[in-house]
């Protein structure tokens, strides 16, 4: 199975300025790219030639696995994100936000933390567990929390090619920013 990079359901400089127009090509054009074509280079001849991205996260090891749950993660962070989005849950997953974390403002606050104090690149996760909770996870690298049982809902890219042009160093203010792009519509959905 060829793996292709999807498209975006907004344009370019529709983040703006939360993020670029110049983050989205190099983020987006260029490296989700380049790992949607190290995997379908990589799957060839292999178990995993005709998988699916979910299979692989939750199967494959190494190269194929690390291009492969960059894919997906990718993949899932662009299309969580609008330019006109619904800008708090509400409904059940609003309140299981509650019930979990004490309000949405907390909510908000101990994920951003998670996210500033992820070392090095990775990604920050809400998820849903087999016992109906939230939790906030954080992975590194390609980290995906399929491989753990875990449903995902939402994630923050903090590889630093996801902020740096925009941002620099300040991952904070990146993080503080996400929240303005993000869709709940999306979000809901998968919960």
């Amino acid at each position: 199975m060829k793996h292709e990079l999807p498209q975006l359901p907004y344009s370019a400089d529709a983040l703006s300025p939360v993020i670029s127009a110049k983050t989205i090509e190099f983020h987006y054009g260029k490296h989700h790219q380049a790992y949607v074509n190290n995997l379908n280079n990589l799957i060839v001849g292999t178990p995993f030639e005709n998988a699916t991205l979910e299979t692989i996260i939750k199967e494959a090891e190494g190269g194929i696995f690390n291009n492969g749950a960059q894919v997906w993660n990718h993949t899932f962070y662009f299309l969580t994100l609008s330019p006109n989005p619904k800008s708090e849950p509400s409904g059940k997953l609003g309140e299981q936000i509650s019930l979990d974390f004490g309000s949405f403002a907390e909510f908000k606050d101990k994920f951003e933390k998670a996210s500033a104090g992820l070392f090095g690149s990775g990604w920050t996760w809400l998820v849903l567990n087999s016992k109906g909770e939230l939790e906030i996870t954080q992975e590194s690298n390609a980290g995906n929390p399929l491989r753990k049982g875990l449903k995902p809902l939402l994630a923050c890219d903090v590889w630093e090619h996801a902020y740096y042009l925009d941002y620099q160093n300040r991952r904070p203010d990146y993080l503080h920013s996400f929240w303005n792009i993000v869709d709940w519509k999306v979000v809901e959905g998968r919960f």
